[in-house]
């Protein structure tokens, strides 16, 4: 198998994973702490708008390169085996990819905390 099929499908099973998570947070079997953190993972990984956006050099796509699988592997370890073997089977039987409107909110809403934090400061006497 060539690097670029293995890129391939690794990142076919990030996207598997992130939907994995979007109902593994919905799930009455997981862990309260699992369902937190797979909820948070899943509406960044799902929102249409990155913390810090791609245009950045370098630092644009840190969080979809590495943050955001990182993320992702840490939390399916939180999951138990059997459930998260039912989870990703819902998973490649989804037609749809959901969208995080409360992903893009919090993203939205930190930065404007940072832009008001900013502002405050270069107003500060």
């Amino acid at each position: 198998m060539s690097r670029l099929d293995r890129a391939r499908r690794w990142a076919r099973d990030i996207k598997r994973d992130v939907i994995v998570l979007w109902l593994a947070a919905r799930d009455s079997r997981v862990p309260w702490y699992a369902k937190l953190a797979a909820g948070a993972i899943a509406a960044y990984a799902l929102s249409p708008i990155d913390l810090i956006p791609d245009f950045i050099p370098i630092l644009g796509y840190l969080d979809d390169l590495v943050i955001v699988p990182l993320g992702i592997i840490a939390v399916l370890r939180l999951i138990p085996t059997d459930v998260l073997a039912e989870l990703r089977i819902q998973a490649l039987q989804q037609v749809e990819r959901p969208v995080s409107r409360a992903g893009m909110a919090a993203v939205i809403s930190i930065w404007l905390t940072f832009v008001a934090l900013i502002s405050w400061m270069a107003l500060a006497p």
